[in-house]
């Protein structure tokens, strides 16, 4: 699943961010100062593999615990997303070689279903979309290796503060219907690339946002940047913006436009090249993200090649063990 830029209730600007993760839908551990703003693209879906797939040699590894689930056709190995149902519903490559009776106690069993979270590793053959396993690891005894922390969405504002500082310019256009005015209005602007929220000035960003109360404090549209990135023409998307919005404002250069995005997307869900998961667009730099069961580097170059570089950034949900 994943999902961006739903339109948001006029009455509720929420603060939550609307991110599209690739196997489903997160909010970064710690909480943004800002979030992505409402507009309407379609929502990035899974996407049919290719009917040839490069061949693959040597061991691969999900590298970190995925489900490995059993409906009664045999286990397969869920790389994309997982439904949250009771039994949980997923799909991938077949597990070769796969015993239950090897993994007691590390799998639940509902409905005739069988279910749990592994680490596996083994030998992955894209032909027959078939992963024969060598060594598995049940979640509770893996040992994940000391990492960095991933980084945070950045939700800054690229513009300069302005001249006497970021203030309210019209009171009388400051409110939760005004922001999602503004929010509507830059969606249908020429050039229009993506908008954002950046709630840094607002001090409820920095306390815990799990606390309903601090939810609703980050609705304070006065204390909200709104940030509109176009192609070309920004003096003339600000003034449009500024018809429908009072409050802080950033109107900053796009690289690209989100349509490009969403004809690669809807390009690449009509004739998929390479074992294609999932897509979609997540944050503020514009890029298409596609996850693949797994990729050399063959597939980034060719998209690469295709769209120009950094456009679409592939994740490979195998790597090498």
């Amino acid at each position: 699943m994943s999902a961006r830029r739903s339109p948001l209730a006029a009455a509720d600007v929420t603060a939550a961010v609307v991110m599209a993760a690739l196997s489903g839908c997160a909010t970064p551990a710690g909480g943004p100062s800002g979030s992505t703003a409402p507009t309407t693209p379609p929502s990035a879906s899974a996407v049919p593999s290719a009917d040839a797939a490069p061949s693959v040699d040597g061991l691969l590894t999900t590298g970190h615990p995925v489900t490995v689930l059993d409906d009664g056709d045999g286990a397969e190995l869920c790389l994309g997303g997982v439904a949250e149902s009771l039994p949980p519903q997923c799909g991938g490559p077949a597990l070769v070689g796969w015993d239950w009776g090897e993994h007691d106690g590390a799998f639940e069993e509902r409905s005739g279903v069988r279910w749990g979270d592994f680490v596996v590793t083994g030998a992955y053959d894209a032909e027959a979309d078939e992963f024969a396993v060598s060594e598995v690891t049940p979640a509770a005894d893996y040992d994940p290796p000391r990492e960095l922390e991933p980084s945070a969405p950045d939700f800054a504002t690229p513009c300069p503060e302005p001249e006497g500082g970021w203030r309210v310019v019209d009171e009388s256009l400051v409110s939760p219907e005004a922001m999602q005015a503004a929010f509507e209005r830059a969606s249908t602007l020429e050039g229009y690339g993506v908008a954002w929220m950046d709630q840094s000035r607002n001090p409820a960003s920095e306390r815990d946002l799990s606390d309903p109360e601090v939810e609703w404090l980050l609705n304070d549209p006065e204390l909200t940047i709104v940030n509109v990135a176009v192609t070309h023409d920004l003096p003339a998307a600000e003034a449009a913006l500024r018809e429908v919005w009072g409050g802080m404002l950033c109107v900053s250069q796009a690289d690209r436009t989100e349509a490009e995005l969403v004809a690669i997307q809807q390009e690449l869900h009509e004739d998929p090249t390479g074992d294609i998961l999932s897509t979609g667009i997540p944050g503020t730099d514009l890029v298409l993200e596609v996850s693949v069961v797994f990729d050399d580097g063959t597939l980034q170059e060719e998209l690469d090649a295709r769209y120009g570089e950094g456009v679409v950034r592939v994740h490979s949900a195998l790597a090498p063990a």
